[in-house]
């Protein structure tokens, strides 16, 4: 069997309290990458150096799954406090190994320096674009209300399902029997009717 491509990365960003859920939720069920809490200046434009961050965190992880052996309490609830901060900054892309291949944004006034991080790295944008914002360095605009939670959810939703297509599309056509996978991907809709009739 031939190696799978490596798939796209697709990073969701929406750090505004509404967003910040349904983003690392559908991030999470398609098994991509997001940024809730709030953008880092340089997270596209300067990998090198969060990529150290991502590396001390992982170390700060590992530690703390050791116990913290031979660690003051002083020095114990700073480590906490750094993995907590590191946690919240950077825990949706710690594992994406580099600039994403897309970034998809809520809001655009709001993320307006991950958008300009994007467009300086020639990464295409993917945003949801209200009357109050500009669609300038936005290549893929969805006009939409980008304040109310339903149509928050709606949108990570959509962006969640279609990730998820896509990866779908890129093993059938490299050749793989999704039919013969263990656990081969199920539509929520038919798990909670089979759910729904075994009731």
């Amino acid at each position: 069997m031939t190696p799978l491509p490596r798939a796209a990365a697709c990073c969701s960003v929406g750090t505004k309290r509404q967003a910040a859920g349904p983003i690392a939720e559908a991030a999470e069920k398609s098994a991509q990458y997001y940024m809730n809490h709030r953008w880092l200046g340089g997270t596209l434009t300067n990998w090198q150096t969060v990529s150290q961050s991502i590396s001390r965190l992982k170390q700060i992880d590992e530690r703390m799954e050791q116990g913290a052996e031979g660690l003051t309490k002083k020095e114990r609830l700073g480590m906490e406090r750094d993995q907590t901060k590191l946690q919240a900054s950077l825990g949706g892309i710690r594992e994406m190994g580099g600039v994403p291949d897309l970034l998809f944004v809520i809001d655009v006034k709001k993320e307006a320096l991950a958008v300009l991080e994007a467009n300086k790295l020639g990464i295409p944008v993917v945003a949801v674009v209200d009357t109050n914002c500009s669609p300038e360095g936005v290549d893929y605009i969805i006009p939409g209300n980008d304040d109310a939670a339903r149509a928050i959810a709606l949108y990570c939703d959509l962006a969640a399902r279609a990730a998820l297509d896509g990866m779908t599309g890129q093993m059938e056509a490299a050749g793989v029997d999704l039919g013969a996978l263990e656990d081969a991907p199920v539509e929520e809709l038919l798990a909670d009717a089979a759910g729904a009739k075994a009731e």
